[in-house]
């Protein structure tokens, strides 16, 4: 896995002009920006991606559609065009992608990883069969399109909670509500 460098926020999320490489920033627990998109078809399903085995937080869980950090200086919605294309092979543009906000999310993994990241979270419309995206292997094991009602109940109904990566209910609660607003 690529160790590139990422800039640091402050705890509002601003930039510092700092930035170091990925590993000291999660060493350290240092604020860096990421990108999560959630796609969804307008039948009202969401692509989940099982991470990667090898991956070195929540391997194998289920988790947003793409993700990914935002190398040093990197527009941030050029890093979410980029991860969607390397992720799942997907092309898109900046126009395909609708901001829906930003979450703060800090997990403690172990003494010397803390994972503090600021998540830029994007919705975009899936228009093509999955079978048609090509999962990048070092990242991703598996692609998966549910129901968002099932994605729903399992994910902040508390059914299946263990399956996805925790990032809570209130992430998991808003990215159901802000697609279906869409549908």
């Amino acid at each position: 896995m690529m160790d590139e460098r990422v800039d640091i926020l402050d705890e509002q999320g601003n930039p510092t002009g700092a930035s170091c490489l990925k590993s000291e920033a999660h060493r350290k627990g240092l604020l860096h920006p990421t990108i999560h998109v959630w796609l969804y078809t307008k039948d009202g399903r969401i692509l989940l991606q099982q991470r990667g085995k090898h991956k070195d937080t929540h391997p194998l869980l289920w988790d947003v559609s793409v993700a990914g950090h935002v190398s040093s200086g990197e527009d941030i919605e050029w890093a979410a065009v980029r991860e969607v294309q390397e992720e799942v092979g997907l092309t898109i543009s900046k126009k395909d992608l609708e901001s829906i906000g930003t979450y703060k999310a800090v997990h403690k993994i172990s003494d010397d990883f803390i994972d503090a990241e600021l998540h830029h979270i994007f919705l975009c419309k899936l228009n093509v069969p999955i079978s048609e995206l090509t999962k990048q292997d070092s990242e991703v094991d598996d692609l998966d399109l549910i129901p968002l009602f099932k994605f729903a109940e399992e994910t902040w109904g508390l059914a299946n909670t263990a399956k996805y990566v925790p990032h809570g209910p209130t992430y998991y609660k808003k990215i159901v509500q802000e697609i279906k607003k869409r549908l």
